[in-house]
């Protein structure tokens, strides 16, 4: 896959504000996908670097985002007051992501050692473009959103408080290590707002993670009124075998072509 240019990503504009790095793709197909982390990581952890490096290669614009709590606090997990903040962080990448597909020229200043040659100013207004109807496969905008864990979790829920909209908020999600429920507590079930999830959604989950098994995770599944597919992760944890240094290299490929099977 050819490499694709990453810049940093800053949009002042919002509240909250939208930072992170951008991806852009040789060969874009109209698509895009915005990443963002768990509760104890940001928009550089490995994983999320891996999958966009691929996404990005495969045509999609990739935006990997640090949520709001991350942005205010460069360390620890999010506060119990950060979720709703977080989920508008989301919303508003979203929109940023859309906005700059199609504002071709936008503002950039140098920004040095922050995993980009450059950073992008939505200061420019981007051309208006016509909302996606819900149910529409197909489209300039067909913007995807993505987490790890709690950035996953948060994400469902923000689908999930916009299912009522007559256009939806995204295409697809794709759920990383959604955590069902905390470690050795089965009984505290994460599974409140999947009813309301009418978004189709891609789930990836490790055969060993604590925060919830394979035959827990399938039967929510059965919660969501929406098309959902399970990809297992054989021997896999929270992780998703990227802790540290260590990756499991071939995720990210087999990762991209269940997405583009579930949602293509």
């Amino acid at each position: 896959m050819p490499d694709s240019p990453i810049r940093a990503f800053l949009d002042e504009v919002a509240d909250p504000p939208v930072r992170g790095y951008l991806h852009t793709p040789e060969n874009p197909n109209n698509s895009a996908l915005v990443l963002t982390h768990g509760a104890g990581s940001n928009a550089n952890a490995p994983l999320l670097i891996a999958l966009a490096e691929t996404f990005s290669g495969a045509g999609f614009t990739v935006l990997r985002c640090d949520l709001p709590y991350r942005q205010t606090r460069s360390y620890g997990p999010p506060g119990p007051g950060d979720a709703a903040r977080d989920r508008a962080g989301l919303k508003n990448a979203i929109a940023a992501v859309k906005k700059n597909m199609g504002a071709p020229s936008l503002s950039r200043r140098s920004l040095a050692g922050q995993g980009g040659d450059s950073e992008f100013h939505t200061s420019t207004a981007a051309p208006d473009f016509p909302p996606r109807q819900r149910g529409e496969s197909k489209g300039w905008d067909n913007i995807y959103l993505g987490g790890h864990s709690y950035g996953g979790r948060q994400s469902s829920m923000l689908c999930a408080e916009h299912s009522e909209d007559e256009l939806e908020l995204v295409a697809g999600l794709l759920l990383l290590s959604y955590p069902l429920h905390p470690p050795r507590k089965p009984e505290q079930q994460r599974t409140q707002h999947l009813p309301n999830l009418r978004t189709n959604t891609l789930f990836v989950h490790g055969t060993r993670d604590p925060f919830g098994t394979i035959a827990e995770l399938e039967q929510a599944l059965k919660m969501i009124p929406a098309k959902t597919k399970l990809l297992t992760v054989e021997g896999a944890g929270h992780d998703l075998g990227f802790k540290g240094k260590a990756k499991r290299e071939e995720l990210p490929a087999t990762l991209l072509t269940a997405f583009q099977d579930f949602f293509l």
